[in-house]
C-alpha cells in the first residue's frame, strides 16, 4: 500500500474545510482539472463527485464516490478511473501540536489497475501522493493565511 503523510500548518478544522468541499478536489488532487457533485453531499457516504482529467485535447470524466466519513478526522473515497479499474483513497486528518497531520493511504481495487499493481505503480503512487499533499497543504496554508495570530503574539489589553 502506498501510505504517504505530512504535515500542514493549519488545523484540522481547516484542513477538513477543503477536504469537505467536492468542488475543490481538482484544487489539490494530482491530474484532476475540475470536480463537480453528482449526488447526495458531499463528503457523506454514497455523495459521488465527477471529476476530469485533461491529456491534451482529450478530457476524460470519472467518479468518486464516498465509502466511509468520520467527520473532521477520516474520508474514505472509491476513485473510479474507468477501464483503468478503481482505487481506494482513506484521507486521516489528525491534530498534531497546532498544525494538522494529514495521512494518505491508496491501493487499487479493481480492474487492470488492481491486476498489474506491483512495485513500480508503487513507487509511481508515492510520487504522486508527495505533489498531492503538497498542493493539499498550498491551497490549506493560502487559504488561512492571516486567519490565526503570529507565534507569540498576545492580544491587546485596556
Amino acid at each position: 500500500m502506498a501510505v504517504r503523510h505530512r504535515v500542514i500548518k493549519r488545523s484540522p478544522r481547516d484542513v477538513w474545510a477543503v477536504l469537505a468541499d467536492g468542488t475543490r478536489y481538482g484544487d489539490w488532487v494530482v491530474g484532476t482539472s475540475a470536480s463537480y457533485p453528482v449526488r447526495g453531499e458531499w463528503p457523506q457516504v454514497h455523495a459521488a463527485i465527477c471529476y476530469e482529467v485533461r491529456i491534451g485535447f482529450l478530457t476524460l470524466t470519472n467518479e468518486t464516490v464516498v465509502r466511509a466519513c468520520v467527520d473532521g478526522r477520516e474520508l474514505e473515497l472509491e476513485a473510479q478511473a474507468g477501464p483503468l479499474g478503481s482505487a481506494r483513497i482513506a484521507i486521516e486528518v489528525r491534530p498534531w501540536g497546532e498544525h494538522s497531520l494529514v495521512i494518505i493511504d491508496e491501493h487499487p481495487l479493481k480492474g487492470v489497475g488492481g491486476t498489474l499493481h506491483n512495485v513500480g505503480v508503487e513507487a509511481l503512487i508515492q510520487l504522486r501522493h508527495r505533489s498531492m499533499l503538497g498542493r493539499l497543504a498550498e491551497v490549506c496554508e493560502k487559504e488561512h493565511q492571516g486567519t490565526e495570530p503570529a507565534r507569540g503574539a498576545s492580544p491587546l489589553r485596556s
